[in-house]
């Protein structure tokens, strides 16, 4: 009997080679294929398969024709002979591999489902339910014509599943795998040997599981970072440690720690998120605590990662973290950066008022221009700078030749606006930071930025009153120059009148004063003070007369100035820390 099954099924198989043989050859339209062209085609395909000769007859091909032909497999394959010697398929888009199901295939489909069902509440058989739901669902489509009554998560732009398949061979063969790979935080990419385990699905993205050396921790790789995969010729490292069943009990997602151990979670979820919750719990420990009128609280042992934070911010104001406080701290952090950033846009009608004040008053203010997450990041790496320089911590000059890196917080999508909106043809002149604070506490009487800092000294018409400070080489330029620069003062920190926020006589920016004249102007004008949120930037003409306080609180006001100008200089001379901006601003 046994015999006698592997002896159809191996007839089936050969059949099915024969068909699909065939099919291929009738479907390349180029050629004309006579029964003997079709019989050795189907004989190297059968020898390919088979590793042996195949004795494939004339009237077996002529048979299997006459089965395609017909509707006993449901191909209705419309072949026909011309010239009373070839083949081909009439219709020149036809394949019996489009072909519809046959009604009994669909029956005995039916039955496999029916069948399959039955297995559905065994522990051993979970994994079957969506696979037998997507196959009844496509049973029912082709019975009846009708639309699916099941639409299943997908991603057609899903990148990365191209190498589903040829990992999953790596991972089942034990094959070490060399990968060229760009993470989303990695400037270029990079080639490696990977030694794999694993393919999860999370949340409709794929990883794959394993790690690169032998002495290094586990780690995931996202297929859609992946850009070529190929066989490394390097003996694969097998870790038996690695317990799939273990690694991730203690995690949602993908980010597991193997040396970090779970905490408990306490969460507030109110009334109107609590049914998805318990019904959808975030992890197999999720337990119900207490509840009352307003909502339930539920607890997790869990590792702290960033799948886990996505959870709780998806429901928004809907859940709120109790414990632990590390946790509870990075939720409120990351609430309070996604306001700030609703809080940072910036509308055309704000740039044009700015834009005007700017020439008319020869100042503006701008809240909310840059974020709390930018000024954080800015001041921890002034921070780190002076603790790892011999720099005076008040003040320093040339800050961006001297900390390039600042650039990618602060050439950010407001900056450009902002600066596209006053002159499009701007470049950087000079930058500099000041740090007013009870430690180091100055004032600063009325006056006029008017020195530009410049990298050789060169006698030029107009240029007057130089100066060299530690290297550093300044010059009163032309009335033309001075009018044509603009600052921006980037604020560090909530700067109010207590602390010495600068304040400055509207107006008074459009030409070079005397000291006669600033005496006279600052005694007779009603200053404005320029109170200034963390973030925000105050626009200013250097010409514009202003002032500024010592602090009267023990709170420190940071500044970062930067001046630029449109206006190239004369006879060889050069802005000392010129950078072109054009590049940037685009």
């Amino acid at each position: 009997m046994m015999y006698q099954i592997s002896t159809k099924m191996a007839v089936n198989k050969n059949a099915l080679i024969r068909y699909k043989t065939i099919d291929k050859c009738l479907q390349n339209q180029f050629r004309q294929w006579t029964l003997n062209d079709l019989i050795e085609a189907v004989s190297d395909a059968l020898y390919e398969y088979e590793g042996k000769d195949v004795d494939v007859s004339k009237r077996t091909v002529q048979l299997d024709l006459q089965m395609m032909r017909s509707d006993k497999l449901g191909y209705n394959a419309p072949i026909v002979v011309y010239d009373r010697k070839f083949y081909k398929y009439e219709d020149a888009e036809y394949s019996i591999t489009n072909s519809p199901i046959s009604n009994q295939d669909l029956s005995k489909l039916s039955e496999a489902v029916s069948f399959l069902k039955q297995f559905q509440g065994f522990s051993h058989f979970s994994e079957l339910g969506s696979m037998v739901q997507k196959l009844e669902d496509h049973v029912y489509t082709q019975k009846t014509h009708e639309k699916s009554l099941i639409d299943f998560e997908k991603n057609d732009n899903l990148k990365g599943i191209e190498f589903l398949d040829q990992l999953y061979q790596f991972i089942l063969k034990k094959e070490a795998i060399e990968i060229t790979y760009q993470s989303f935080k990695a400037r270029k990419e990079s080639t490696f040997v990977f030694h794999g385990y694993l393919l999860k699905e999370f949340r409709n993205r794929w990883f794959l599981i394993g790690k690169r050396q032998k002495n290094e921790g586990i780690m995931n790789l996202a297929l859609d970072r992946i850009i070529t995969i190929r066989k490394s010729d390097n003996p694969y490292i097998l870790d038996s440690n690695f317990d799939i069943e273990t690694f991730y009990k203690n995690a949602i997602g993908v980010s597991v720690s193997p040396t970090l151990e779970p905490e408990n979670v306490l969460l507030y979820v109110n009334h109107k998120q609590a049914p998805y919750v318990l019904t959808k719990p975030f992890h197999h420990s999720q337990k119900e605590v207490s509840r009352d009128h307003f909502g339930v609280t539920i607890s997790l042992d869990v590792q702290l990662n960033f799948e886990l934070e996505k959870e709780i911010l998806g429901l928004g104001e809907g859940i709120k973290v109790i414990a632990p406080e590390r946790l509870k701290r990075n939720i409120k952090e990351r609430l309070y950066d996604a306001v700030d950033t609703y809080e940072t846009e910036i509308n055309e009608k704000s740039l044009r008022t700015i834009s005007k004040r700017l020439e008319h008053k020869g100042f503006g203010i701008l809240n909310h221009v840059f974020t709390k997450r930018d000024i954080r990041k800015l001041k921890t790496r002034f921070d780190t700078y002076f603790k790892n320089h011999n720099e005076q911590t008040f003040g320093m000059r040339e800050v961006l030749l001297k900390m390039p890196e600042l650039k990618e917080i602060l050439f950010n999508k407001n900056f450009k606006k902002l600066i596209k909106s006053i002159d499009k043809n701007a470049f950087l002149t000079k930058a500099i930071y000041f740090d007013k604070s009870p430690k180091d506490n100055w004032y600063v009487t009325w006056h006029q930025d008017v020195p530009i800092n410049v990298l050789e000294k060169i006698e030029t018409d107009g240029f007057s009153a130089w100066t060299n400070k530690k290297g550093v080489i300044s010059v009163r330029p032309t009335q033309e120059i001075s009018k044509n620069t603009f600052s921006m003062r980037i604020h560090l920190d909530d700067t109010t009148i207590k602390n010495g926020a600068l304040k400055v006589i509207p107006g008074s920016h459009n030409k070079h004063l005397q000291p006669e004249e600033i005496k006279l102007i600052s005694e007779n004008s009603i200053p404005f003070v320029s109170e200034i949120a963390a973030g925000g930037v105050q626009l200013l003409k250097p010409l514009l007369l202003h002032a500024s306080s010592e602090t009267t609180v023990q709170k420190r006001r940071r500044v970062l100035h930067l001046e630029f100008s449109s206006i190239e200089l004369p006879n060889g001379l050069s802005y000392a820390e010129r950078e072109d901006l054009f590049v940037n601003l685009q």
